[in-house]
């Protein structure tokens, strides 16, 4: 049993760590580029809590007001891609230029204890080990599409803090790459050669969304491989229709291990950026992501009212038992539990 000194001590330190987590405190340490301070500040957006939520607003406010822009990258690709070994390869170029480095990797929960691997700082070994980089991991916790639920919150603290390059990496399943598409500015597709057909494998949709798209492992035997996916790509890419940026999507090669192409990325990504600032792309599109944003958080709000009361979230199980039973259809078990509670302060 602990003794009453360790259990003073232990609440000690979880009082002072509660305090630590207050906006007063966080915003200065964080815009000055402490790490520690931005960890905590994303430790506190993604908590359940309150009060924490309060404090978690007026820190976010803060930040917005800041108004700083960094690149917003979405990363992309099918399992085994090598998404991870992209970052970690294409992260060492970005660094060379003398640029700050931001990864906000969206790792897979488990659907029955809501655990989540969290293993992209052993998956970046040489990025994780960089001053001027920071990696946070992310579980999912069965949010729409794969995608963490305060993401974006991340991205402002990520931007207040001083990064000039923030990466987005999704699971890369479901519906995560629409939700990570709406949340940045550029949209990075890593596509695999001699997997079959090479235009098989991937939905229309998603290389619609793509704004560069990089074929990997391009070396040693897979080399030509990844040559010839690049141009069955390039070819297919000229029949989609024209993008409101007007940029015209590329298809590229690379290998993480000889670094064969990250250049090459690096300045498709650059001249990209050149443009849509030229052509008030990138502001019209952050304003645009505001408005998906506005209606996603009203939509998570009006759950949360109806789920978070016990009383209206009783009324749902009964519903449910009587729609599983056959006794009621889910169309009008839906219709009379929304004039229910929509009924409810009148």
């Amino acid at each position: 049993m602990p003794s009453q000194k360790q259990l003073d001590d232990w609440f000690y330190k979880r009082k002072t760590h509660k305090q630590s987590l207050s906006a007063a405190l966080l915003f200065p340490a964080l815009i000055s580029g402490n790490r520690g301070a931005l960890s905590s500040a994303i430790t506190l957006v993604e908590s359940q809590v309150s009060e924490d939520r309060k404090e978690a607003n007026k820190l976010i406010k803060s930040c917005s007001d800041l108004n700083k822009k960094a690149w917003r990258i979405g990363i992309t690709g099918v399992p085994g891609v090598g998404k991870s070994t992209f970052i970690d390869a294409f992260g060492k170029i970005i660094l060379e230029k003398g640029l700050k480095l931001a990864v906000l990797a969206i790792d897979p929960s488990s659907n029955v204890s809501g655990g989540s691997i969290l293993g992209d700082k052993t998956r970046m070994p040489w990025l994780s080990q960089q001053e001027n980089v920071f990696i946070r991991p992310s579980a999912t916790r069965n949010n729409l599409g794969g995608v963490a639920l305060n993401t974006r919150e991340a991205i402002l603290l990520c931007e207040a803090a001083g990064f000039d390059i923030i990466f987005i990496e999704t699971v890369g399943v479901g519906q995560s790459e629409t939700v990570v598409h709406s949340m940045v500015d550029f949209f990075l597709l890593l596509m695999l050669s001699g997997a079959g057909d090479e235009l098989q494998g991937i939905k229309r949709g998603i290389m619609e969304m793509a704004d560069l798209l990089v074929i990997t492992k391009a070396d040693g035997d897979n080399l030509q491989n990844a040559k010839n996916a690049r141009s069955q790509y390039a070819n297919a890419l000229h029949l989609f229709p024209s993008k409101p940026s007007t940029w015209t999507t590329q298809a590229l090669i690379s290998s993480s291990v000889s670094g064969v192409g990250l250049h090459e990325v690096l300045e498709a990504t650059e001249n990209y950026f050149n443009k849509i600032v030229l052509s008030a792309w990138l502001d019209e599109n952050r304003r645009l992501q505001e408005i998906t944003l506005l209606k996603e958080c009203l939509s998570n709000l009006l759950k949360q009212d109806f789920f978070g009361n016990n009383k209206w979230k009783n009324k749902f199980l009964i519903a449910e038992q009587k729609v599983a039973n056959g006794k009621l259809s889910a169309f009008i078990a839906a219709e009379q539990l929304f004039k229910e509670f929509n009924l409810r302060k009148i």
